[in-house]
């Protein structure tokens, strides 16, 4: 198989939660370049239709729907899977890329802050490739998972930082166990579930990170922040054919903030 056809996503149909913005719709724009049917959620109406419309305005096949993935109310893990399936009838892909976080110490953390962090970050993540696994991919023998983690999921916060997000920390490194632990159930399937942990991206969910930012270049090696393009390609890699000998793995992309 040559290299352009192993990164060929043509006909596949790729669910990205939490599309509309930030690090979903850079994955929507790759996946969609390559050839793959896009769909996305989010919370607000006008968000999927002006991110479809810009898909579609590009010649990417796209759809998606309002869901708020973050309420358990109505199942609504159940009701996306089944919009994908109405509209396209299968799911080759599943980004997890939906995601929350919570800014408080942990001497003072809220439980209910604690449960809306794990039950988006962790329990809509299991639930979702449960899901799709069960109806699609374990039936096809077939599939690619990828679970959107972060390096906040392979460390602490250092001292006299003022970031106060022991929710968000936990809840990556159980998705990043979860993706290893998919990983070896779901091989015999041959399901491929990966995981990628991105460094600061100045997305929304990073707001709360703007008064460290600069720390974070200065300790980065590649010295500076992620870009618009720089999670298309990692993703794209673990979305197509080009890494079919990988699984369970988890990925930096934090320009070596991480690795130092």
């Amino acid at each position: 198989m040559g290299v352009m056809q192993l990164f060929d996503l043509t006909g596949k149909v790729a669910l990205i939660t939490g599309g509309t913005k930030g690090l979903g719709l850079q994955m929507a724009e790759a996946f969609g370049e390559q050839g793959a049917k896009i769909f996305i959620n989010a919370r607000k109406a006008e968000e999927v239709q002006q991110v479809v419309e810009q898909l579609n305005a590009r010649g990417i096949e796209a759809a998606g729907i309002t869901c708020d993935l973050g309420k358990p109310e109505g199942n609504p893990v159940a009701t996306l899977v089944d919009a994908v399936e109405a509209r396209f009838g299968t799911i080759d892909i599943l980004v997890n890329n939906a995601g929350t976080t919570w800014g408080e110490p942990a001497a003072e953390h809220s439980y209910s802050g604690w449960q809306k962090v794990m039950h988006l970050n962790v329990d809509v993540c299991f639930l979702l490739a449960q899901e799709v696994a069960r109806r699609f991919m374990i039936p096809r023998r077939s599939g690619k998972i990828i679970n959107i983690a972060s390096i906040a999921g392979l460390k602490g916060n250092g001292p006299n930082t003022g970031v106060h997000t022991v929710a968000y920390n936990t809840s990556k490194a159980a998705a990043i166990n979860l993706t290893r632990a998919l990983a070896g159930e779901w091989g015999a399937f041959n399901i491929h579930v990966n995981a990628i942990c991105p460094g600061y991206f100045p997305t929304k969910l990073a707001k709360g990170l703007d008064h460290v930012s600069e720390s974070i270049i200065r300790q980065t090696p590649l010295g500076r922040v992620g870009g618009e393009d720089d999670i298309k390609g990692l993703a794209l890699f673990f979305a197509s054919e080009a890494s079919r000998h990988v699984t369970g793995q988890a990925v930096a992309v934090d320009g070596g903030y991480s690795a130092v």
